[in-house]
Parts: C-alpha cells; structure tokens; sequence
C-alpha cells in the first residue's frame, strides 16, 4: 500500500539516517523489505514505529534503528556469507539477504523458524536458510562466515561464534556481566587467534539462551524493554526525590487546589494538559486551576481542543449572546463523550454565571480550536457574510462549491485531491479567507465577535482544505497543519481581545507539552502548540501536563466505535508515571521549572516512556500505541498527578427535559 510504503521510507531517513547509519547497502535494503510483513496481524500500524515489536513466542522484532546500525557494524557486502544468531521474525534476515549472497538464519523457537520461513518464501527471498537449534553453537557446517549477528545479549562472545569466524569477519552482539548491563560490540578477526573489539555503546537485548549463554532457568526473567538502543538507568532513588519535592494537592472542590496554580498566573498563556481524553480528575482539575486564573487573575479567553463551531455554540451561552442563525447542536459528532460530558457542563454553568452580572466587553469567552467540522464552519461564513456583504457572501458561495460536496465527509476529499494530483480547493478558500481579513476594518465596525467568529471559520475551513490533503501523503505534515491551526487560532482571538488578554488552554498533552523535547519532534519531525507557543511567548508561556497511573477511562475502540469505559493498565516500569505511582504521593504538583528542585529536575532529563491515551484506547497494544519517549522536565513546567483517575460522565445526545432552560447541551 502506498501509505506503507511511504511510512517506510520516512523510516529509513528519520530513525535510521538521521541518527548516523550511512552505508547506502544497508538504507537501499531497509527501503525495500516491507516490516509490516514480519510483524503480527493486528501490528502492521505500528510497523514502522520506533520501537520494538512483540511478536510470536513471547520474542520481539528488534527498533529499525538497531537493525541498521548491527548491519552496518557487521560491515556486510556483497558475496558474503552471514550467520544470524535470533532469528525471531525474519526481519533482519530479510534485510541481509537483500546485500549478501548467502543468509544463515538459527532460531531457539521452533514456531518462530517456521513463521520467519514462510514470510522469506512468499516475498520471494530465497537465499535465506533458517534451522532451529543454540545458536550459541553456531552453525560450524555453513561456515566460515564474513559476518555474524547476534540479536540476543549473553555474559560474552561464544567461542564457538568466533571460531566460525572467516580471516578478516565481523562479529556483531550484545554483552555484559548482567542482563541488564550491555554493551553491543564487534569484534573483528585479524589472525587465527587473535580478535580485535570495538565498543558500540550501552544496549538492552533479550538473553541469549544456550550452551555458551544465558542458563535456560533465566529466561523466565522477561527484559524490561527488549532490543532497543536506549539504556535503563537505575531509577531507584529517583522516586523518593518525587516524594520530596511534591507538593501535595487538596481535594478538587477546595479552593486551595487552585491556589497552588498562582506561580503560573504572570504568564500570558497558560496551557493546561491531560493524558487521556475521558478522564474526569484531568477535567475538573482544570476546571479549578481555570476559576482562579480567571477569578484571581483576570484571564479573559478560555481555548481548548476542540471544533471552532461547536464552542462558538457555548461561547454565545457562557456570554449570553443569540444563538446563530443555522447553529448545529455542539458536539454531537463522535467522540461525543469528549466535550458532552456533566464536567464540562459544571463548568460552562459556572462560566455563564460568572460572566452574567459583568459588561459584555470583560466577559471571559470560551473558544475551540480545532479544525474538524468543516460542514458548520462553511455555513458559518457564508451566514456572516450573507448578512453584512451579500455580494461577498455569492462569491464565498461559490467558491466554496467545489469543497461542499466534501464537507460532510472530508477524508474523502483528501482522497480524491491525492488521486487528481492537485489542490482542487486550495486557492478558492484561501482568497475567501484574505478577501476577509482585507475587509476586516469595515466588518470589526459591525460587529467585532461576529467577525472573530467568522474569520476563525474561514481559517478553519483553509486550514481543513490542507489538512485533509496532508492526511494522505505524511502523518507528520497534517499533525503539523492541525496544530499550527490552532496554534494560529489562539493568537487571532488573543490580538482580537486586545494586548492584555490571557488565556487558558484545555489539549492533551501531546498537543500542550513541547514536542522539540520528544520524540514527537526528535524523530517524527511533529510540532505542536505548546512548542509554538514557547517560541512565540518565551516565558510568558506555561506548559502543564497531567499524568496518572491507572483507573478508568472514557474511550473507542477505534474511531467511530461507541464509547466504553475501559479499565487503564498500571503504568509500566520504565515510564515517568511509574516514578511518579512509586512515590506514594496520591495527588502532587510537581513543579518541573529551571532552578525549583535541580538535582531531581537533573535526574528527570534523560528521556523515559510517557503514556498518551487519546479517543481510542487499546491495552492489550498499550506500549506500541501509547508510549513515546520524552524527556518530562523539558516538555513541561509543571506536572500534575493522580495516582487512580475514573472515566468521564457523558451528556445523553437525546433532547433531555428543559432543552430550552438547559441550552447548549440540553439539544
């Protein structure tokens, strides 16, 4: 498939190139060996992550990145003769068949010899001989061998390898003293008894199991993190630093919880994050930072991640104003539970009631933004200039004709600008945009929300034209249009509320924590608004992330499936959130900035797993689909923690009782 093929290739340059293997050999067979066909069915997503994959038999496939540098180590060329010690997939033999004449291939597990066989056979890659058996033996009959590679880490090198090691060969593996002390070494050949050893760098692999191993007994000690380049510290003392230096936090409903937020209420925009979509603590906990900042502070804007239309429905309740002409009921696209649930109604209610005895000009506004529902952002424009500018809303109708078509299902078009090979919409939505910003003077004098209103449709609409092509041709460029999307939102309702205008931001944290600071950024190339609005407000930006350890979430199985509320795996061992669950603190504000608590900030830089559960959740893939490597004090000045969390209480989508009374969430 297209997309796989193209997830290949910005795999070989980000995680593979970028991060130093040069030989042209080794990148050219990365680029043409479909990893997706090596890995279970259920993983193909996920192929081409940077990461290590389960696979059959409890084993794993090995990070791309580890892959190519063994590879390059070994120095393998053309007519050479390979062993591979850890078979496991078939994936590494598969991309050493593509450089080498002939591939030895021994595996300890008999099921996984057969799989890795089958998949060589169908892709047509028949210099590749597998057996199974110890492949601390070798493989004495196939011998000598120009190069060896050993997916497995054991105590040293078997003799065994480097006797059927050829003048002049390579031998590429793991060693150390303890499993989990490894070091990835080559040793090179130069006489009939003398090897010379380079140090590669500290690794973590699976055992190696054998006659001149690991003992067998030690394979019921699973690794921690199988075959991947990055190395585990000793974290033990770390926990009880995070003991020390939180601060813990009140009950949600007292004010004093709030108050512990005032450090951050000189910033111009405060960020506040959460590790899920569905979880009630991350809702009401932002809830209650947002009163004070606006009770205390004077913040006057709240934004948050969700569809310009759809908030604009509870902005003109929380301030009072009419009801647009053709308002669609907010939030009743899925993920319904998201946005239509009773914490955000406590806090709309709060907001109206805060606003209601103030002059319309210091009312606190509430606003999306994203950019998602493209059918109400249309109609939005056109209904705004259909009343101030007849003549300018005919054109905006027209030109708007070759994406309404769309607008009820933009993934479609997207596919079909991909397929014509051109941006059919691209010019028309951007002249309405500008022909509105150019006008902006005279429509202000009307109206100056109408027109904040309809502009952020217009963009919306421009930004979704972009978006929706993106999406079919690079993951990371349509992440980088969403966010910058809204990231662009932000600032026009900042500069239309005036200079001294703040504001607070509601987005997951993989949208609020700066993501130059993980992986995100250091290997996807993804920004995001927290990144942006560091760069662009220095300072005067504050980034907040939640975390929690387990509990119950609010969450799809996949998009479009019906809401479940799932119970959250207790995070894992090389994760932040584990530090922050062995601290024994229930609820903390730990408080990440330059200077506050140095040594234990000192110690939190070197990247860990962090958890990220968006609409969709699956457990049982939990560190493939929700673990990315971060670096916690850098992508944020504060994180907030609860140790158990519980799910959301979604909104019924039905008419309730009262609709009049209890609008907008009463529709």
């Amino acid at each position: 498939m297209p997309e796989l093929a193209q997830a290949r290739e910005r795999m070989v340059e980000r995680q593979v190139a970028r991060r130093g293997v040069r030989d042209d050999q080794v990148l050219d067979a990365m680029r043409e060996v479909p990893r997706e066909a090596f890995v279970p069915e259920g993983l193909q997503e996920f192929a081409y992550d940077d990461a290590p994959l389960p696979i059959e038999a409890g084993q794993t496939i090995s990070q791309p990145y580890i892959v190519g540098l063994m590879i390059e180590a070994a120095g393998i060329r053309p007519g050479d003769r390979v062993l591979e010690i850890g078979a496991g997939s078939g994936y590494a033999a598969a991309v050493m068949s593509r450089i080498a004449a002939r591939v030895f291939a021994i595996e300890r597990h008999e099921a996984l010899t057969d799989l890795a066989r089958s998949r060589l056979q169908r892709l047509g890659y028949d210099n590749v001989e597998l057996r199974t058996g110890d492949g601390t033996r070798g493989w004495p009959e196939a011998g000598p061998f120009d190069a060896i590679l050993a997916a497995a880490g054991g105590p040293g090198v078997p003799q065994a390898l480097k006797d059927q090691l050829d003048l002049g060969g390579r031998l590429v593996m793991p060693v150390g003293p303890t499993q989990d002390d490894q070091r990835l070494v080559r040793i090179t050949r130069v006489s009939a008894s003398r090897f010379d050893e380079d140090d590669l760098g500290a690794v973590r692999f699976v055992p190696l199991i054998g006659e001149q191993g690991w003992p067998d007994v030690d394979t019921a000690r699973r690794a921690p993190e199988p075959r991947s380049f990055r190395r585990a510290p000793a974290e033990a003392p770390v926990a009880s630093m995070i003991r020390d230096a939180a601060e813990p936090l009140p009950a949600l409903e007292d004010p004093a919880f709030g108050a512990l937020f005032d450090r951050f209420a000189d910033a111009r925009v405060v960020l506040l994050g959460e590790a899920s979509h569905g979880t009630s603590e991350f809702y009401r906990a932002r809830a209650a930072i947002t009163r004070r900042l606006i009770e205390q502070h004077g913040f006057s804007i709240v934004a948050v991640e969700a569809d310009w239309p759809d908030a604009a429905s509870l902005d003109r309740y929380v301030r009072q104003r009419p009801a647009p002409k053709h308002a669609e009921p907010p939030f009743r696209r899925f993920p319904t539970w998201m946005w239509r649930n009773t914490e955000v109604e406590t806090f709309i209610e709060w907001l109206r009631g805060w606003n209601e005895h103030r002059p319309a000009e210091a009312r606190t506004s509430f606003h999306g933004l994203d950019l998602y529902n493209l059918s109400a952002s249309i109609q939005g424009v056109l209904d705004y200039l259909d009343r101030v500018d007849p003549e300018a809303g005919k054109v905006a109708r027209k030109r708007y004709g070759c994406l309404t078509p769309w607008a009820s299902e933009p993934q479609a078009y997207g596919r079909m600008a991909l397929t014509a090979g051109y941006s059919r919409c691209e010019r028309a939505v951007v002249k309405t945009l500008t022909d509105m910003l150019e006008k902006q003077l005279e429509y202000e004098a009307d109206d100056g929300d109408s027109f904040l209103d309809a502009s952020a449709n217009a963009r919306l609409v421009k930004n979704a034209e972009a978006y929706y092509r993106a999406v079919y041709y690079s993951a990371a460029e349509s992440w980088n249009r969403r966010d910058t999307h809204m990231f662009e939102t932000l600032c026009a309702v900042l500069e239309a509320r005036g200079p001294d205008a703040r504001a607070v931001v509601w987005a997951h944290n993989s949208h609020i924590g700066d993501a130059s600071k993980t992986e995100m950024g250091l290997v996807r190339e993804e920004l995001n608004i927290g990144q942006l609005c560091r760069e662009r407000f220095g300072a005067d930006a504050a980034l907040i992330g939640f975390g929690t350890h387990g509990g119950t979430v609010a969450c799809a199985s996949d998009w479009g499936e019906p809401m479940e509320v799932k119970r959250i795996n207790p995070s894992r061992p090389d994760s932040y959130e584990r530090l922050a669950h062995d601290s024994g603190v229930e609820r903390f504000l730990l408080d990440l900035r330059v200077g506050v608590h140095a040594p234990l900030r000192e110690r939190l830089l070197d990247p860990k797993l962090e958890r990220f559960i968006g609409v969709i959740y699956r457990p049982e893939t939990e560190r493939w689909s929700h673990y990315s490597g971060c670096s916690l004090p850098r992508q944020f000045d504060a994180w907030v923690w609860f140790d158990e969390t519980s799910a959301v209480t979604p909104l019924p989508t039905a008419r309730r009782e009262g609709a009049d009374e209890t609008w907008p969430f009463g529709l």
